[in-house]
């Protein structure tokens, strides 16, 4: 098994590619060890010393460090992914992964309004920040400003204001001008 290993924007996170679909239908994201136990990956993950998170997306894993060189945890990581895809362990042991309308909240009406806001970020956004090891979904829309979760890579990066405000919030003002702002919730 080769794993390939991109780095990301954001500093902090690597993006682990298994060269197999490691979540084919949704995301997970584990942001701390007590999350991860419906993930036999991500608690392998969580048990190499200095991972602070772990994001599961489509052909991707991002795991994001607290603390240590990426050289020196690197060798560990790239153990535990091989040793759970070999085991043939599944990914999630329960099913709750993500689901995109989990918790949502907007007017009923502007359904119209949001459902062309879900569609620009599932085909313009979400492909760009997957390629970067993160994900960024709907919350919600309230009073002009567009709520966002931004997960994986996403979450913590320095450049991720950058991404909101003059990447996405540009994007979505020019094809739905009643949004005035885009903010990330966590």
């Amino acid at each position: 098994m080769f794993i390939q290993t991109e780095a990301t924007p954001n500093p902090s996170t690597l993006k682990f590619l298994p060269g197999r679909l490691v979540l084919p239908e949704s995301t997970a994201d584990f942001r701390d060890s007590s999350e991860a136990g419906r993930s036999p990956l991500a608690e392998r993950l969580f048990a190499v010393n200095g991972v602070a998170g772990v994001f599961l997306g489509h052909d991707f894993i991002s795991v994001t460090k607290k603390e240590g060189e990426w050289q020196h945890m690197k060798p560990a990581i790239l153990g535990a992914i091989m040793e759970h895809f070999m085991a043939g362990v599944p990914v999630l042991a329960t099913l709750k992964p993500h689901t995109a309308d989990e918790g949502e909240f907007f007017d009923e009406g502007d359904a119209e309004l949001v459902e062309t806001i879900k569609e620009l970020i599932e085909t313009r956004v979400r492909p760009a920040v997957a390629q970067d090891g993160g994900d960024i979904t709907f919350q919600g829309f309230r009073d002009g400003v567009v709520y966002l979760n931004m997960r994986g890579s996403c979450a913590g990066c320095p450049s991720s204001t950058a991404t909101l405000k003059h990447g996405i919030q540009n994007l979505l003002r020019h094809f739905v001008p009643e949004v005035r702002e885009v903010e990330a919730v966590s």
